[in-house]
């Protein structure tokens, strides 16, 4: 995810995280289904943002987020993010 271009669906994950496995297949189903790219995010490798996302995530993983706005964790739910993505729900 650049600043240039950014995904308005990302996926916070951890390794290790079978929670976050589930969470992938539905992000990428409803990313596929809207048209949408998205971005996935090792909170635990994140460079310079390691410290900041293991602070607000770190025992919530999977975050889910549209437009940098969290839609969910732990269980991603299809029709939140469809309806986030189609309202523009989220949006800065």
């Amino acid at each position: 995810m650049s600043a240039q271009d950014p995904d308005r669906l990302v996926l916070y994950v951890r390794a290790g995280c079978h929670l976050c496995e589930d969470a992938r297949v539905v992000v990428e189903q409803v990313a596929a289904e809207a048209g949408e790219s998205w971005a996935e995010v090792d909170i635990q490798d994140a460079g310079p943002q390691t410290a900041t996302l293991v602070e607000e995530y770190g025992e919530k993983v999977p975050v889910v987020t549209v437009d940098g706005v969290p839609q969910g964790f732990w269980r991603v739910d299809a029709a939140r993010l469809h309806r986030a993505l189609q309202d523009g729900r989220g949006r800065r």
